[in-house]
């Protein structure tokens, strides 16, 4: 049974991008708990650079306004909007079984929410709220291997070493008897990919052939990279969404000659060949489970307060963060 709160409204206070280039912190006053919430206070939230970077500088295309729309986002990508899907924090009210938990929703910037208890999933043992924040990028990770179907053996290369790719690279590493190889501009994620069982290379150094090549860099320049590392026969799989940018592909030179296979890949649908026993929720849980690893701290490289989103989102619009993978931001302590 959930336990309705018949308390006084709660004061909350969310980052909103009120035009392109531009957030502010808003307050906004939550409703007393209905019957089936429960009401969450945040502890950690993360910035998602590539889609979350399309919002703020308002590169959505329209044509994908409602496909893009978050579980929980409020006004609309032509105007104001409060977007973001990667939270972590404490139940604080609502049912019983739940009250004191740590969570993950994907629920925006905010310092504390209600929602419905089925959209909230408590973290499991031995994952610490710091480093949940990496559930929706492990939860694409996971989704972009069922996508490729890698097999043991295979020389895989991951072409962008950023939050994602290297999520990716650590998931394909675990096969056995292959190589992953992270291929990415920046020489400082060397360390990074050989902690996390991956080779790295500069583009020009990236061994060939690959039999399997997964794009995650957001750059044309880094999907020509991908195609020309790809075996005879060869599937590259890209998960960058580059929103309303037109995008160069070389669809000439040995593409066709190769018989490659260039594959979409994105988190919002189940891969079809597991959508038979995964649904949206499972494949969450089997993120979060990932997640005991303390390796993977080694991604989060940059933290902020709350208050200090909105230059955040400026910094990491623009070109100004290179060494920045996954940007935490960290809210009050509870009162």
């Amino acid at each position: 049974m959930t336990l309705v709160d018949d308390a006084p409204a709660v004061l909350a206070h969310a980052c909103w991008v009120v035009e392109p280039g531009r957030a502010e912190i808003r307050p906004e006053t939550l409703p007393a708990l209905g019957e089936g919430e429960v009401r969450v206070r945040t502890l950690h939230t993360a910035v998602s650079r590539g889609t979350e970077g399309l919002v703020f500088r308002g590169e959505v295309p329209t044509s994908e306004f409602e496909r893009m729309r978050g579980p929980f986002q409020a006004g609309s990508f032509g105007g104001a909007v409060k977007y973001g899907y990667v939270n972590v924090g404490v139940v604080e009210a609502g049912q019983p079984e739940l009250l004191g938990r740590t969570v993950f929703s994907l629920f925006p910037h905010q310092t504390v929410f209600q929602v419905p208890a089925t959209a909230v999933v408590p973290l499991p043992d031995g994952v610490p709220a710091a480093r949940a924040v990496l559930a929706a990028n492990m939860e694409t990770a996971i989704n972009a291997l069922w996508d490729a179907n890698p097999s043991p053996g295979q020389h895989i290369a991951v072409v962008g070493g950023g939050t994602l790719g290297l999520l990716v690279a650590w998931l394909a590493a675990r096969l056995p008897e292959g190589s992953v190889q992270v291929v990415d501009t920046n020489p400082s994620r060397a360390g990074i990919a050989a902690a996390l069982g991956a080779d790295f290379a500069l583009p020009a150094q990236a061994r060939t052939p690959a039999d399997l090549v997964i794009h995650t860099s957001g750059q044309p320049a880094g999907l020509a990279t991908a195609l020309n590392l790809a075996a005879f026969e060869a599937t590259v799989l890209e998960l960058s969404w580059y929103g309303s940018r037109a995008v160069s592909v070389p669809l000439g030179e040995a593409f066709h000659s190769q018989r490659l296979t260039l594959k979409s890949s994105q988190v919002g649908h189940v891969a079809p060949r597991q959508r038979g026993r995964w649904s949206h929720r499972t494949r969450l849980e089997l993120a979060l489970s990932l997640l005991t690893a303390p390796v993977l701290d080694r991604l989060i490289t940059d933290t902020a307060p709350f208050a200090e989103l909105p230059q955040v989102l400026e910094r990491l619009a623009g070109s100004g963060a290179p060494a920045t993978l996954c940007q935490r931001i960290d809210y009050p302590p509870l009162p």
